[in-house]
């Protein structure tokens, strides 16, 4: 949760998923959950209004805190979409290579990372050759990766 906006509740999300930020959502609060009363800004800079807090003093009393909506709560990925947590601890291969597994990905201004190692992998399709999150397998193409 990021700062306040205004004396009414709401607050500017930071890191936003704008798809799983909906009227009548229900998000996770740390073990405590809030319904979504209230949504506007923009899909880049969303403003949130929750049930558990109506002004501005509540609002700093939970700054800070992580919001979590279960995936139940958001519209279903593309193909070509995964969730960053579904990508850790896969392992990387280029061709029969072992290149390590996914520590975490990370979210850039012109793609997300997957970070293995000191490996900085672009999610972009002439990067990655397959993913397989069954399998628990990425597969990259060293050649365009310079590796």
């Amino acid at each position: 949760m990021g700062k306040p906006h205004g004396l009414d509740g709401f607050f500017h999300v930071v890191d936003p998923l704008p798809a799983a930020l909906t009227m009548g959502a229900t998000v996770s609060l740390g073990e405590a959950e809030a319904e979504i009363v209230g949504r506007k800004g923009t899909a880049a800079a969303p403003l949130v209004c929750l049930s558990v807090a109506s002004d501005r003093s509540a609002i700093e009393g939970i700054r800070g805190q992580n919001i979590t909506v279960a995936r139940s709560e958001v519209p279903a990925l593309g193909d070509d979409e995964f969730w960053a947590d579904d990508l850790v601890g896969c392992a990387v291969v280029a061709g029969d290579r072992s290149l390590g597994t996914v520590e975490r990905m990370v979210a850039y201004p012109s793609c997300e990372v997957l970070v293995v190692g000191d490996l900085l992998i672009p999610m972009v399709g002439d990067a990655i050759r397959s993913v397989d999150v069954a399998g628990r397998r990425i597969e990259v193409d060293a050649g365009f990766l310079g590796i």
